[in-house]
């Protein structure tokens, strides 16, 4: 239960009360607070690193293109050195690969031509375009708490390098703190995912395959045999690959002969042999990290007061790269039900999270997707089964998670689901 917090102490240095204060500068909190000052309102941002940092999550997916437009981002990107992003393959178990899914074959629009980001490149790229639009950011400022007065956030408490702290007032608190998670963990919202309690160890190789053309930039998603799970392959620039492996934690961290995450990490490329000749003559330039037990959600996106935004709401398994999709949506609902509560005078949680449903809605949608591909859903054998179909698998791959007319795809799977399961027995 919230408690009531000490009388703020210390407001802005211009002197006037901001009407946003934002918890985290990663592109859901950039994107929310961009959003937010392009109307005009003033907002503080507050990270707690200095940028650049180290974040994975390199791949754009196809949907992103909409909110980057909004945030004045594109020519950013068009100009930067990430590598162009066309198309997603598939390669199963066997190493046999699926035809690219061309997003432009699909939607012949500029939005079909994403990137692959560094995102210590694309994160810091984000927060210059939020300063440059009028946000206030403060970097190296821990934000410790969120204040509230009864049920309604009122501001934030912050330390700084130095280790003083001071408060800071709002009339709305975003929480963009990533899985750092300030106000679900504090209001025990947080949902774990009975299903996808995955782990995966990644790092970044030099001098790996290219493949050639506009499929330099493919995500390629590689099975491992028995299909116990996958692997990443993500062409980023300077000839740098980001390659991790998913797969049930238990399978990854139990019962295994060794606890090394490098032994590990070359036990699984010995099970994929899609993945074996990409790896020949490359070198390692990253140590291996891992991520366990990483797909949940909070039971509400907003109160009385406050609002969460990407990771900060909830974090699905990174098979299609929905990532920085999900936290710029989010980012971008939330900075529209923030300017229109702040009009209204009401900035209720039913006003400031009225977006939700349709949102997990959409986040659901991709979760069926992944669920589906971990019970060994075949991209070829469906389009072949239901050629007609192929362009809504292709819109969930792009992101296009917020139409209800992907939903067609749901019962023609199940359906396929239902005989797999009638073979296996």
């Amino acid at each position: 239960m919230p408690t009531s917090p000490s009388a703020p102490t210390i407001v802005k240095s211009n002197g006037k009360k901001p009407y946003v204060v934002v918890i985290g500068g990663g592109p859901a909190g950039a994107t929310a607070a961009t959003l937010v000052a392009q109307r005009g309102h003033c907002v503080e941002l507050f990270e707690r690193d200095k940028f650049p940092r180290f974040r994975i999550g390199e791949s754009l997916i196809p949907q992103t293109y909409f909110v980057l437009e909004r945030l004045g981002m594109l020519e950013k990107l068009k100009g930067s050195r990430f590598v162009k992003k066309y198309s997603v393959q598939f390669i199963n178990q066997h190493g046999k690969p699926s035809e690219p899914f061309y997003f432009l074959d699909h939607n012949p629009h500029e939005s079909s031509q994403t990137w692959q980001v560094l995102r210590s490149e694309f994160d810091q790229m984000m927060l210059d375009n939020a300063r440059d639009q009028g946000v206030v950011v403060h970097e190296g400022e821990h934000v410790t708490e969120v204040l509230f007065d009864g049920q309604r956030a009122r501001g934030i408490r912050v330390k700084s390098a130095d280790g003083r702290t001071r408060d800071v007032p709002a009339d709305i608190v975003v929480d963009a703190s990533g899985q750092s998670t300030v106000l679900m963990d504090r209001l025990a919202l947080r949902q774990w995912d009975p299903v996808l309690k995955k782990a995966a160890i990644w790092s970044y190789f030099k001098g790996s395959l290219r493949d050639a053309g506009k499929d330099e930039g493919m995500t390629v998603i590689l099975q491992t045999q028995n299909r116990a799970g996958w692997f990443w392959y993500i062409p980023l620039h300077d000839d740098v690959t980001s390659i991790g492996v998913v797969a049930g934690f238990d399978y990854l961290f139990k019962d295994r002969a060794t606890k090394d995450h490098e032994a590990i990490f070359a036990e699984e490329v010995a099970r994929c042999p899609g993945l074996q000749p990409r790896l020949e003559g490359a070198e390692r330039v990253a140590p291996y990290r891992v991520l366990k037990e990483f797909s949940y959600k909070a039971r509400q996106v907003a109160g009385d007061g406050w609002v969460l935004v990407g990771d900060a709401f909830g974090f699905l398994d990174p098979l299609y790269s929905s990532g920085v999709l999900l936290a710029l949506k989010s980012g971008q609902l939330a900075a529209d039900a923030i300017v229109d509560a702040l009009a209204a005078g009401d900035t209720s949680g039913e006003r400031l999270g009225h977006w939700q449903t349709d949102f997990v809605r959409g986040m659901d949608r991709m979760r069926r997707l992944v669920v589906a591909y971990y019970e060994g859903f075949s991209f070829g054998h469906f389009v072949k089964r239901f050629p007609h179909l192929k362009g809504h698998i292709t819109d969930l791959l792009v992101g296009d998670l917020f139409d209800e007319k992907v939903d067609a795809v749901w019962e023609p799977m199940e359906e396929i689901r239902k005989e797999m399961a009638a073979t296996a027995d």
